[in-house]
């Protein structure tokens, strides 16, 4: 077999072995969905009245408004698993395991970064339900639906890569948790929960120049049924950034560290 072909069937298996331990340890993937469900409810429910008429509807046009910045804001949160998870296999001992047996150095990473991908798309869906089940209600064609798949798909290989990066840092499993947040918190100061021309000068200006409205603006745009204008090549612009510095960190730190 060719190294690609060894690379590829070593990877599966990586994955394979990172979506075992998922399906073992449940409540630390779904606790992904978690969070975004409980800020779904809160600002419906709590907020929606009063946000909404800010906005010019009521609860239900918040609703609309604020589900695609929910559910970017759950793609963010996703990368938290990857952290720890990275962390806990430098820390624990099995990366030693993995250095006395004849697999392909880059399976490791790849393994960990695909296999949260797929949970945390799984947790998007089910926060897309409970947002469907509390009333949200789409335009999006079956074509639109498709493309929002993509972009989230997207958004979550970029900061996926980039949380890899934040776990291999990380000393222990405590800090490797905390060290996303940072990503996790940007939708807030995003277009995320309200408009970012509501917002203060300075606070406006980071808004419209940080990675996550262009993509909430753009997964907005496509459930709605809207224009994107040129928020869907910024997204892509952003998705490819985020992951290249990821992947090109993630892999000087893990090669650094397994020479060791």
């Amino acid at each position: 077999m060719s190294a690609l072909t060894y690379a590829v069937h070593d990877s599966m298996t990586m994955l394979r072995r990172n979506l075992k331990h998922a399906i073992r340890y449940p409540s630390v993937g779904f606790g992904s969905a978690l969070m975004p469900i409980m800020m779904l409810l809160l600002f419906v429910y709590a907020f929606g009245d009063s946000i909404g008429a800010g906005i010019g509807g009521g609860r239900d046009a918040y609703l609309e408004y604020l589900t695609p910045g929910i559910i970017v804001m759950g793609v963010a949160a996703g990368s938290m698993s990857t952290s720890i998870a990275v962390c806990s296999d430098m820390t624990e001992g099995i990366i030693n395991r993995f250095r006395t047996m004849n697999i392909t150095r880059s399976s490791f990473m790849t393994g960990h970064v695909v296999g949260s991908v797929i949970q945390t798309m799984v947790c998007m869906v089910v926060v897309v339900g409970v947002a469907l089940a509390v009333g949200f209600r789409s335009s999006a064609t079956p074509l639109e639906w498709l493309a929002a798949a993509g972009l989230l798909t997207a958004i979550a290989f970029a900061v996926t890569w980039l949380s890899a990066a934040l776990g291999l840092i990380s000393k222990t499993v405590e800090s490797a948790s905390n060290k996303p947040l940072l990503v996790q918190f940007l939708p807030f100061l995003g277009s995320a929960f309200v408009p970012a021309d509501s917002m203060s000068p300075g606070l406006r200006w980071f808004a419209e120049n940080q990675p996550f409205t262009p993509m909430t603006e753009t997964l907005r745009g496509l459930l709605s049924g809207t224009e994107i204008g040129d928020n869907g090549w910024i997204s892509l612009a952003w998705c490819a950034g985020i992951a290249l510095v990821g992947y090109l960190w993630s892999r000087s730190l893990f090669n650094s560290t397994t020479k060791r």
